[in-house]
């Protein structure tokens, strides 16, 4: 081989004796690997250097002294041949780890950064020739051209060629060449090798040592430290998908054990379970009361044939009357009972929607009906009742007739210098849905010319007048709810933060259809005091859940968008397309109860007095 050093060795342990085929093992010696390694152990100080002169660096890597010891095949069952030269050999294959190698030239590494873009670094052949004594180590200069000496070889591998090879005459195999990635830089002057040593068969002595002296091509751009591989352990505990899913715990106490986790959850879903249960069968027993009611309402038809289509004057002047005209108007008779409750104050005739309605188509197909008016029109259509899908854009049939309508009553609200006010859908919806649209187009503008309504529909030209009725509000608040009304006040929430929404669409974006028909039924009797009484009575209905500590949340609540009442809602399956409050559980009787039980304190007196002090010129 090409540069070899020659390394002489005089052992005190005769090897050829210890395999020799005249050994008596009858003898009182147990051969055994542990007493051969306890043997080799004991005469390891035998062993001595021949020649220990000065080691030079060649290539690049220092020739260091090898304490070597070889790993033998203990578990061999054949014995040696000793007529076989080539089976006195021995293969040694030194792999440096980290802390082992040849050291490098540190200043050269500083001054003259080695080309490492086609470097191949070969790992060195050694061969033991035990019938000579003589260790030779020896590297192909043809693969290299300068050392880099940023890379050494790994010789530090682990004793894991045993004796259990499927082929060979003495059952042994040699280590395979390590992995590029094995490669790792060190700078040490000196290295000690722990090296795994086999018996060849003669068939393989060759292959092996020619498969040792190949090179292998690692840049030494790709070599990396390695960093330290770790059993992934288990923190103890739940993981943090089961802290988040963990619904049943406290978020400032500890989570919970799985098994009690998985126990809390069930019981959870069975809650749930009931209660949605509950839930559905409260919804069924209030339909069934409501279809009773209405029932009765229908029974009541030939009363109000009777007594009240006649002159329904007479029920101003009738207690009982008076109340069954409060329990609701029959399907059959309340267009006829509205409009003569209504009225015709404005004196309109019955062209009048058709003079309106031409004059807006002409502005219409001419361009000069404000797009800006327009976009708002179509825009309150969309939000009008869109549970009851009559009014879609697309689909509705009382689509076209509810703009038509919208269209003539900007019309006619022009010549006085007034827009478009949002909410007028609703109500113009209300009337759609029970007269034809001439008949609705009257009582509507007739309806909406009452005072408190025109105040509210008549922009910024009516702000003082607005401005008299929150304050005539607040005061009934305070009389017959003060506990709302501080609280109220320590959140700082005017009547201006919820009525409009409330008195501008009439309760139809807030209250179910059912329970703001019978609504209307009142109103349009009674006039605005029951407009502000039945605001009272959704505050009544609503108290309990009132008091939050949250400005913000307190207006939520009031708007209908309440986050907790909508999953409350989702989870027992409720429609979410109705009015705003029925997330609240509020519905037609829950309302009327609170209505009626305002009996005790709610005196028309006061609501007279109120509007007298604060509105004197009406």
């Amino acid at each position: 081989m090409d540069d070899g050093l020659e390394i002489r060795l005089e052992p005190s342990l005769d090897i050829d004796d210890a395999f020799s085929d005249s050994q008596d093992f009858d003898s009182d010696y147990q051969f055994s690997p542990d007493s051969i390694r306890h043997d080799l152990a004991r005469n390891s100080l035998s062993w001595r250097v021949e020649d220990d002169e000065d080691l030079k660096p060649r290539n690049g890597f220092s020739e260091a002294t090898m304490d070597s010891s070889s790993t033998l095949d203990l578990h061999s069952d054949q014995p040696s041949e000793e007529d076989n030269p080539s089976s006195l050999q021995f293969v040694s294959i030194p792999l440096s780890n980290s802390h082992d190698g040849f050291s490098n030239n540190s200043e050269q590494h500083q001054e003259d950064p080695p080309d490492v873009t086609d470097t191949e670094t070969p790992y060195p052949a050694v061969v033991i020739d035990v019938s000579s004594h003589k260790i030779t180590i020896s590297t192909d200069h043809a693969q290299i051209s300068s050392p880099p000496p940023s890379t050494s070889i790994q010789s530090h591998s682990r004793s894991t060629s045993t004796a259990k090879s499927d082929y060979s005459d003495h059952s042994t195999k040699s280590l395979p060449a390590p992995e590029p990635s094995s490669v790792m830089p060190t700078h040490s002057n000196s290295a000690t090798s722990t090296s795994t040593s086999v018996l060849p068969s003669p068939t393989t002595t060759a292959a092996v040592t020619a498969s040792v002296s190949e090179t292998t091509s690692v840049p030494s751009s790709t070599l990396k430290p390695s960093s330290p591989t770790h059993r992934i352990t288990r923190s103890v505990g739940p993981s943090a998908l089961e802290k988040f899913v963990n619904k049943t715990r406290p978020s400032f106490l500890p989570p919970k054990s799985r098994q009690e986790d998985d126990k809390h959850m069930a019981d959870w879903e069975t809650m749930m379970k009931q209660s949605r249960a509950a839930a559905e069968k409260r919804r069924k027993a209030l339909q069934q009361r409501r279809l009773t009611r209405e029932k009765k309402i229908e029974e009541s038809l030939h009363l109000w044939e009777k007594e009240i289509v006649p002159d329904w004057r007479v029920v101003q002047k009738n207690p009982q009357l008076r109340k069954l005209w409060w329990k609701g108007i029959p399907t059959k008779l309340r267009a006829s009972m509205w409009e003569r409750a209504v009225g015709n104050p404005l004196a309109l005739s019955k062209d009048h929607f058709r003079s309106c309605n031409f004059r807006a188509k002409r502005a219409l197909n001419s361009g000069a009906f404000s797009a800006a008016t327009l976009s708002k029109i179509e825009d309150d259509i969309a939000s009008t009742l869109p549970s009851l899908h009559i009014f879609h854009h697309e689909t509705g049939p009382l689509y076209a007739d509810l703009k038509d309508m919208l269209c003539a009553w900007v019309v006619a609200r022009a010549d006085e210098g007034l827009g478009y006010t949002i909410g007028a859908a609703k109500v113009a919806a209300m009337f759609l849905i029970n007269m034809p649209i001439q008949q609705a187009f009257v009582v509507m503008r007739n309806l909406l010319e009452r005072h408190c309504l025109r105040s509210f529909f008549g922009g910024s030209g009516a702000k003082e007048d607005v401005e008299a009725y929150y304050r005539i509000f607040e005061t009934l608040l305070a009389d017959g709810m003060p506990k709302i009304y501080f609280n109220f006040k320590q959140h700082q929430v005017s009547p201006a933060s919820y009525l409009p929404d409330w008195f501008v669409p009439l309760f139809l974006d807030h209250l179910p259809f059912e329970a703001c028909a019978r609504i209307w039924d009142v109103l349009l009797l009674e006039g605005d005091s029951f407009l502000y009484r039945a605001a009272l009575g959704i505050l009544g209905v609503l108290e309990p859940r009132l008091f939050f500590p949250d400005r913000h949340e307190l207006l939520q609540l009031l708007k209908g968008e309440n986050k907790a009442a909508i999953d409350v809602a989702t989870r027992e399956g409720r429609p979410l397309d109705g009015g705003k409050y029925e997330i609240y559980g509020l519905d037609e009787e829950t309302l009327w109860e609170r209505i009626d039980s305002m009996d005790e304190w709610w005196k028309e007196s006061t609501w007279n007095r109120l509007t007298r002090r604060e509105l004197p010129d009406l």
